[in-house]
């Protein structure tokens, strides 16, 4: 997304930053809003803010710039496309064979939410929310701290003061 908040920048960098130190062992590629997926039942193309594949990864073309097989998805929530990210774009990429989480990022609180492939059309919610608390990521094999996410993020209360 162009010209996001710093919060939302913050959230992304971290979450991409944390996935990769937790991949290091492992062959996983991990790829920011740069990168779009491709949703083949719809012929769409979305630009999540961290995508991640474990094996080979999976491209449209030799443009090599369309991913067609993430495991894991992350959009960060904000005012404006928090609907949309929970509604039409979630739909859209459980269709993804490959996708098995799908993460959604709160920037205005610590909370995280965790969607769950359990069959092929199952889906479990796991909410994560406050201090302490950790996301178990089995796609990847990575758990991800709140606290260590949270940790560049500014709440209202938080903000610097002129």
């Amino acid at each position: 997304m162009s010209g996001a908040s710093r919060n939302h920048v913050a959230l992304s960098t971290m979450f991409a930053a944390l996935l990769i130190g937790g991949l290091r062992e492992r062959k996983c590629g991990v790829f920011t809003s740069d990168l779009r997926v491709h949703i083949p039942s719809t012929g769409l193309y979305t630009y999540p803010d961290v995508a991640a594949v474990c094996g080979e990864e999976r491209f449209l073309d030799d443009e090599v710039d369309t991913l067609l097989n993430p495991v894991l998805i992350t959009e960060v929530l904000s005012a404006s496309t928090e609907d949309y990210d929970r509604g039409r774009t979630a739909a859209f990429y459980r269709e993804i064979e490959s996708l098995e989480e799908y993460v959604v990022v709160a920037q205005d609180r610590k909370a995280v939410e965790v969607y769950r492939r359990l069959a092929p059309d199952h889906w479990e919610l796991f909410t994560l929310h406050g201090e302490g608390a950790t996301a178990e990521l089995a796609s990847v094999g990575v758990r991800v701290e709140l606290d260590a996410l949270y940790a560049q993020v500014r709440f209202d209360d938080d903000a610097p003061q002129s």
